[in-house]
């Protein structure tokens, strides 16, 4: 797919003066350079091998690193990497590196990850759980104003690329390509599909009220229409192909279908099936003939099973997956999804949901990690995702820019090493789009890929728990550009 245009960057790669590695001295930027023969400044045009001299007119630089986690693949110590144009053209051994390509502006760091995926994220601009002040306290104008310091934290947290599951992020991408704000990549589905009276109904609104604003067969333009809302409502097979048509139309990247009950909805049942087997093939049907996969939020055995069987992509939480689940997803070639940040923080935030939500958050936790721990296990495809959807500073736990948190879960709560919740959350990233041309190249440090790096001020190999906190990533580039340093930094939305 086309590359969407990065948002304003850093001006510069400043130096680096708060190293925590090996040497005390700290590490430097060289900025000043002549790369031509003339004595102009320039960067290059390069095979991973090439010994030429740079050319004038390219844009280029080299990164340093003591320590790459390449995102697939094992960790190497002294390594270099040139980004030229947006694009990873050579990764080689720091000692390997030609010495005209040397003079390359450069920045040193400790360790150089892959930027950093979140699979399952909510732009929704809303303050709480409570899903009825989508449709009556928070209008689409004032989620996205709340949705741009989201997008800010997002992208300063390490996280260079999202997958929205059901919120604005469609709108507020233009704004990320455009270059108003600055964020991550945002690949979305636009809004959940609900079946009437499923996980993305509102209860305590009228039916008609919402079905005029959610579902499918009222598109008259208004501030909730279908065309631009979180959420559509859809019942029967043509509604169900009718509404995967509108979102296409809207332009999002995959689909989202709530084929089960859900938590934080007030009267569906986690364990019961939602949307019947033919309503679901038909949205896999119409999705995928649009070069779409479908993701398909699940909870109970039931809806896990009929997803898989009608060819879902994702599976998103899978609280009570068992033995025979896993299995089906492994034949399928699925990608679970386990979100476990929201399960985790979630029982720890009554006040954010309805006394019934909060029920069900309790009553989902006590079977989330034992199905975590047996996808792994089992070896399942599995991609880190959060669920993370409430517009706060990050100072809150739910509030999104919060996302680091989950490769520690990985690791305590799912029982992966520290390498395998590093790829989940990087190389595995593009596979939740599948192969039917909505993935990026990125989320691996290899010749060919997107430039979206991290760096970190210590091996998170040794402790996971660096993720968590955005200070410890020290360094942001996105698309080969520059968005946070130790000294610079998009700082828009100070704490």
């Amino acid at each position: 797919m086309t590359r969407r245009k990065p948002a304003v960057p850093v001006a510069t790669t400043p130096s680096y003066s708060d190293r925590t590695s090996r040497s005390e001295q700290p590490y430097s930027t060289n900025s000043d350079v002549t790369l031509t023969q003339e004595g102009q400044a320039s960067s290059i045009s390069m095979s991973p091998t090439s010994t030429d001299a740079p050319k004038a007119g390219d844009s280029a630089h080299l990164i340093n690193a003591d320590l790459l986690i390449p995102g697939r693949g094992e960790p190497r110590s002294k390594m270099s990497v040139i980004v030229q144009d947006g694009k990873i053209t050579s990764v080689q051994p720091t000692s390997s590196v030609p010495p005209p390509f040397k003079k390359l502006p450069t920045t040193e760091v400790p360790v150089l990850l892959p930027g950093l995926w979140d699979c399952h994220t909510h732009l929704l601009g809303a303050t709480s759980f409570n899903f009825s002040e989508l449709l009556t306290t928070s209008p689409p104008a004032l989620a996205g104003a709340r949705i741009s310091r989201n997008v800010h934290d997002i992208l300063m947290s390490g996280f260079t690329s999202i997958r929205d599951l059901g919120g604005y992020a469609l709108e507020v991408s233009k704004a990320v390509d455009e270059g108003t704000l600055v964020g991550p990549h945002i690949y979305s589905a636009g809004a959940a599909i609900s079946q009437t009276s499923g996980h993305g109904d509102i209860y305590d609104l009228p039916s008609g009220f919402v079905t005029s604003c959610l579902g499918v067969r009222d598109t008259q333009a208004n501030a909730f229409a279908p065309a631009t809302g979180p959420l559509l409502l859809a019942d029967g097979v043509d509604e169900c192909r009718r509404a995967v048509r509108l979102l296409t139309r809207r332009g999002a990247q995959c689909i989202k279908v709530f084929a089960s009950g859900g938590v934080l909805s007030i009267a569906d049942d986690p364990l019961r099936q939602q949307f019947s087997l033919d309503e679901l093939k038909v949205i896999v049907e119409e999705a995928n003939r649009a070069g779409r996969i479908v993701a398909a939020h699940c909870h109970g055995k039931v809806g896990i099973m009929a997803a898989l069987h009608a060819g879902c992509h994702t599976i998103e939480h899978g609280t009570y997956m068992d033995e025979e689940c896993v299995e089906l997803m492994k034949r399928k070639g699925a990608v679970y999804v386990p979100t476990r940040t929201i399960v985790k923080i979630g029982v720890d935030h009554p006040e954010l949901m309805s006394p019934e939500s909060y029920r069900k958050m309790l009553e989902t936790a006590k079977h989330h990690r034992a199905a975590y721990r047996l996808a792994v296990r089992s070896g399942v495809k599995i991609a880190l995702g959060t669920d993370l959807g409430i517009s706060a500073p990050t100072t809150h736990p739910l509030a999104l820019g919060n996302s680091g948190g989950e490769l520690a879960y990985a690791v305590s709560d799912g029982g992966m090493d520290s390498l395998s919740a590093i790829e989940a959350a990087t190389a595995m990233g593009p596979e939740v789009l599948g192969d039917l041309g909505m993935a990026p190249k990125t989320g691996q440090i290899a010749v060919g890929y997107d430039a979206d790096l991290i760096a970190l001020t210590a091996n998170p190999l040794h402790n996971m728990d660096l993720f968590k906190h955005p200070k410890n990533i020290t360094h942001v580039w996105k698309s080969g550009k520059l968005f946070k340093s130790p000294t610079s930094a998009s700082a828009a939305f100070p704490l």
